[in-house]
């Protein structure tokens, strides 16, 4: 019997939010581990020099959603492959060929380059094969990989520290590459008893393709657009509030935000967005209408029980969770919850505009957040001297994209009842 995406789509995503809690559970848990007896200054390089390398492998993130959406329009995942194989060998050697001396000779951290090419080479094979997972729609694999990462680091870690008498920090820079490239590994090996790719070879550049390039290139923008975000909140309140404040955000707020995100956001992304762009290739609207239903209800369950949970016991759980001089942060968090809706609604939309090929209108609709945010911070600072006035700009932010989103949605949708009523 052949499972509808309706189905495929509520499997994965329940089966990906499960993944995802195990997955933080090993991740925050070895964080909170290590910080209690590790040099703090080693723990700063190693976050420093990972944030630096991921930064530089953003683009690989943009070739994912527009390899879904171009392979489920064309089959063609010959091309697709090989170009994406050139492309990400290109930013390879420009991250070990540039942002390594960066990091050696510019920014003086003293790491050891067999550490920096290791982690390049084990991150950016884990790239390669977790966007073939993605636009083969392999979604079984892509939940088990969420959580064999963290515990092949942890396991690699103790392996290296205990038995092989290795250093802390050296540990830690073993245990990435080596977790990195195990689950590559993992992955070609899961990947090839379903699908056999072809070897590297000449493209074929046809009119497709050069669509997909260009795809490529602006949904790497609008992955930068969506980490901007973040960034330019904390910017804001390193610029305007005092050190305690920032420290109310960084150690509370933005891990909630990020850890939320990988629950309930990202797994949007990672399987609705997926059947949607197979939807729309095969017109059937039925199951599209099907799954935004779904995703809608599902939304509205979870964000009213984080904004009822914070509304009613948020400085509880702060409380609970951290120590007493990060209080303060309740209120932030409260405010937080109040968008959460918005935030998921709009993931939603933006999936269901690029399954359409749109991916400039989705760059757009991110740029129009990222002003939103700026302004309506300098307008709410004007209301109030708090630091809510940040997590109210970002939250306008999103309501704003969720606004316009919807509006280029209609838009869609009346192309697709015209098409429809053409057939």
């Amino acid at each position: 019997m052949q499972v509808t995406s309706i189905e495929r789509v509520k499997q994965a995503f329940i089966a990906g939010i499960w993944a995802t809690l195990v997955s933080i559970t090993l991740g925050f848990g070895f964080k909170i581990w290590l910080a209690q007896w590790m040099v703090k200054e080693d723990l700063a390089l190693y976050h420093t020099v990972v944030d630096i390398i991921s930064l530089s492998l953003i683009l690989m993130t943009g070739f994912r959603s527009s390899m879904v959406v171009s392979y489920s329009q064309t089959q063609n995942d010959k091309d697709i492959t090989n170009l994406f194989r050139y492309s990400l060998i290109a930013v390879v050697l420009l991250t070990w060929g540039i942002v390594l001396p960066y990091i050696k000779h510019q920014l003086h951290i003293d790491v050891e380059y067999f550490h920096l090419v290791g982690i390049i080479l084990g991150m950016g094979f884990k790239v390669y094969f977790t966007n073939q997972i993605a636009m083969y729609r392999m979604y079984e694999i892509s939940n088990r990989v969420t959580w064999l990462e963290p515990l092949g680091q942890i396991f690699t870690f103790l392996t290296c520290f205990y038995l092989l008498g290795q250093t802390p920090i050296s540990s830690l820079f073993f245990s990435l590459m080596l977790s990195s490239t195990t689950v590559a590994v993992y992955m070609f090996f899961n990947r090839r008893k379903q699908i056999a790719t072809t070897p590297i070879g000449p493209v074929n550049m046809d009119a497709n393709l050069r669509n997909f390039m260009k795809k490529s290139f602006t949904a790497s923008l609008e992955a930068g657009a969506s980490i901007l975000m973040i960034y330019i909140t904390v910017l804001l309140t390193i610029g305007h509030f005092s050190i305690d404040e920032l420290g109310d955000f960084q150690v509370v707020v933005r891990p909630i935000i990020a850890y939320l995100t990988l629950l309930f956001v990202f797994p949007i992304y990672r399987f609705v967005f997926p059947e949607l762009a197979v939807c729309v290739r095969n017109q059937d609207w039925q199951q599209i209408k099907q799954i935004k239903h779904w995703v809608y209800k599902m939304s509205l369950i979870i964000s009213s029980l984080f904004f009822i949970s914070m509304l009613l016991f948020s400085h509880e759980i702060v409380a609970l969770v951290f120590p007493e001089q990060y209080v303060k942060s309740a209120p932030v968090l409260m405010h937080f919850s109040m968008f959460f809706l918005f935030m998921m609604l709009n993931a939603y939309q933006l999936a269901f505009i690029k399954a359409h090929g749109l991916f400039t209108q989705s760059l757009l609709i991110r740029g129009s957040g990222i002003v939103a945010l700026i302004a309506s911070y300098y307008i709410y600072s004007q209301i109030t001297d708090n630091v809510v006035a940040v997590i109210l700009a970002l939250g306008t932010g999103y309501l704003l994209m969720f606004l316009i989103s919807g509006q280029v949605e209609k838009h869609i949708l009346k192309q697709d009842k015209l098409t429809q009523s053409v057939n």
